[in-house]
């Protein structure tokens, strides 16, 4: 017989809510088709992993691919356009 008292199981530590601490926001994202947006909408996501004051740094980057995918849009050469038939 042993003289030792078994000890007792550690309780697991509950984790305190912390309001600031970084939280995923689970928006859901539809994909738009193109490669290059649903890349940039995918990014998003990274803002899920960050504090507060790391989410604009992602927006931003975000909002910027996303507008050059649009200019790009405009830069394509589109059907030429036809001659004008009214004369000077």
């Amino acid at each position: 017989m042993s003289d030792t008292v078994p000890q007792a199981e550690a309780a697991p530590q509950e984790q305190e809510y912390d309001p600031s601490a970084p939280a995923p926001l689970q928006v859901p994202r539809t994909p738009t088709g193109d490669a290059e947006v649903d890349a940039h909408l995918d990014r998003l996501a990274d803002a899920d992993h960050l504090a507060t004051d790391g989410h604009l740094e992602v927006y931003e980057d975000v909002h910027r691919g996303l507008r050059d995918a649009l200019t790009a849009l405009d830069a394509r050469p589109g059907p030429p356009v036809p001659p004008s038939t009214y004369s000077k």
